[in-house]
């Protein structure tokens, strides 16, 4: 049975690592809403960005544009990978990894990772010279910029076959889900899951003739990089996001398991220190009637 003295520092290193925990749930908290707002910010500009694109491709018959067009077969698939870059978030980071490793089953993939734990993962892998980039830089804007023309170039040149990003969605705050997502070649469903809205009230509606100045390529050939680098700017906040509010939850529920653990150490405490005060008065009696009977 553990002593007094032990159990007491046992309760003291719990409260300091509460003191800890709660620091670090007061600082996601304050962070995701931040994040929240970026994330809503940057949403009409994907929306409008996603209805434009659909607008164009759905007014053109053909266009000749890299990206309209299927990669090289025997090429390895690019997959962004996007974690984040610290822990202390339950099972966030690792999900993500297990749902990049299931896309790269059975086939050759090329990673391009986005955040230190996507990097540390693929690196015991195996895998050491992946181009990655940190997550929490100052410009996530300058980030998605340099993912997607290393993606872009690599495609283009047919080093992989296509471009697929795998993060972490938000779906409420107590729940983030892994998706795996084909951004390259362009399909006119994926401008449809880009832009929110109804896809059916959006097809259904009366469209206006289109001019294309100077042509319908040239304007594509300025759209579409960018509809990469936003997706991709979009899946950085979204990650974001995910991850403060994976991390506040975890943090809730470890400063709760440490208030439990410190009651239940108190009580074993407190019936440890009782327990040692009896035996001492015991021991007291004992040798007093001891001493009586001699």
């Amino acid at each position: 049975m553990p002593s007094v003295r032990d159990l007491r520092d046992r309760i003291r290193s719990l409260k300091n690592t509460q003191q800890i925990t709660k620091a670090m749930k007061q600082v996601a908290a304050a962070k995701i809403r931040r994040a929240e707002e970026a994330r809503k910010r940057a949403r009409p500009y994907a929306d409008a960005l996603g209805e434009m694109l659909a607008d164009l491709i759905a007014a053109v018959s053909s266009v000749d544009h890299p990206f309209m067009k299927p990669g090289n077969e025997s090429a390895p698939a690019g997959v962004v990978l996007m974690s984040a870059d610290k822990g202390l978030a339950g099972a966030f980071n690792s999900n993500v990894i297990h749902a990049a490793e299931l896309f790269a089953r059975g086939r050759s993939v090329r990673y391009y990772t986005v955040g230190i734990k996507a990097r540390n993962a693929v690196r015991r892998m195996g895998i050491s010279d992946q181009p990655n980039w940190p997550l929490g830089a100052a410009s996530k804007i300058a980030v998605a910029r340099e993912v997607a023309n290393c993606v872009a170039d690599d495609f283009v040149h047919g080093t992989i076959s296509e471009i697929v990003v795998v993060s972490q969605k938000l779906v409420s705050m107590l729940s983030q889900r892994p998706q795996t997502c084909k951004l390259v070649p362009v399909l006119a469903e994926d401008l449809k899951a880009f832009a929110t809205g109804d896809p059916q009230e959006q097809s259904g509606a009366a469209r206006g003739a289109v001019e294309f100045s100077p042509s319908p390529e040239f304007v594509l050939s300025r759209l579409l990089p960018k509809y990469l680098e936003f997706t991709l700017y979009s899946a950085m906040l979204e990650t974001d996001a995910a991850f403060f509010a994976a991390q506040l939850v975890a943090m809730t529920n470890a400063t709760d398991n440490a208030s439990k653990l410190i009651d239940e150490l108190t009580i074993a405490m407190n019936n440890a220190r009782q327990a040692a005060i009896t035996k001492e008065l015991l021991e007291i009696v004992g040798g007093a009637e001891a001493l009586g009977v001699e």
